[in-house]
């Protein structure tokens, strides 16, 4: 089922046609409507939902019929219902959402995937996931009942990492220096991550700390294919677009250059692992 986001975005692009059709640009039409260019340029890109008077104006100053801007209105009526199921979607718990994850996975041939605050999910174990799940749980204030039914198909979800597919995953030294979970569930979560150093056909890596960047990285990101899914704090993007795509191919390709595979990996992680058991001992 297309997400929220999605259904913005091709609402967005129903827009840019209207546009393209009459003759203007995005600054003209901003400047007809008295607008920032920016307004236009978030409308048009998925990134902010239209009002109903946005809508009106916009088609208004394209030369839109009055029933091409009633048609435009139901469909924006259309995607508010699409918004509101997809935020009961989160009140409803994680396992829906874990679920999605397990199908995208397992349908795809390729899967690439960075995090800089958390492991990676095909990577944790029990204790961390149901952890993770916890503290979102508790930020979003949603239900947490569903959390051990999550667990379980995250760990489900592993399975993918030995049926011959091509999976690259990294995740940040910060993100085990700075856990979510208790120091005594970060030791299995290690021990863990050094084990699938090991993994045959799978390439992991560290981001070692104080190690520059090749670019500015806000959100960690999948890839499945050619499908790109990045999950901020309270919502989730997916991107189908082949140049922002590409984008994220060059940015994965250029994280690589600069983590820790193999032995140097192995090496960092066993480090942390000292310091988590001293903390523990302590």
């Amino acid at each position: 089922m297309t997400s929220f986001e999605q259904r913005r975005q091709e609402f967005g692009e129903r827009l840019r046609r209207f546009r393209d059709e009459a003759g203007m640009t995005g600054r003209e039409l901003a400047s007809a409507l008295g607008w920032p260019h920016s307004k236009i340029s978030k409308l048009e890109n998925g990134k902010q939902t239209a009002e109903d008077s946005d809508v009106t104006q916009w088609l208004d100053a394209v030369g839109a019929s009055e029933s091409t801007v009633r048609k435009v209105l139901d469909e924006l009526a259309e995607l508010r219902i699409s918004k509101a199921a997809w935020r009961a979607q989160l009140r409803a718990g994680h396992r829906a959402r874990q679920q999605q994850s397990f199908d995208n996975e397992h349908a795809a041939t390729r899967i690439r995937n960075v995090e800089f605050g958390v492991v990676p999910g095909l990577l944790q174990t029990a204790d961390y996931a149901r952890a993770v799940f916890r503290t979102q749980a508790e930020l979003l204030q949603v239900t947490d009942s569903d959390i051990e039914a999550s667990v379980r198909v995250r760990l489900q979800r592993q399975q993918v990492l030995y049926q011959g597919k091509d999976i690259e995953l990294i995740v940040s030294q910060h993100a085990l220096q700075h856990p979510v979970a208790p120091a005594d569930a970060m030791l299995g979560q290690l021990d863990r991550l050094v084990s699938a150093v090991d993994i045959p056909g799978l390439r992991f890596g560290v981001l070692p700390a104080f190690r520059r960047l090749p670019n500015i990285t806000m959100n960690g990101f999948t890839m499945f294919d050619d499908l790109v899914q990045v999950e901020h704090v309270s919502a989730e993007l997916t991107i189908d677009d082949p140049e922002q795509v590409a984008v994220y191919h060059r940015l994965m390709d250029r994280l690589w250059q600069v983590a820790c595979e193999g032995d140097d990996a192995r090496a960092i992680l066993q480090k942390l692992a000292a310091e988590y058991r001293h903390q523990t001992e302590g």
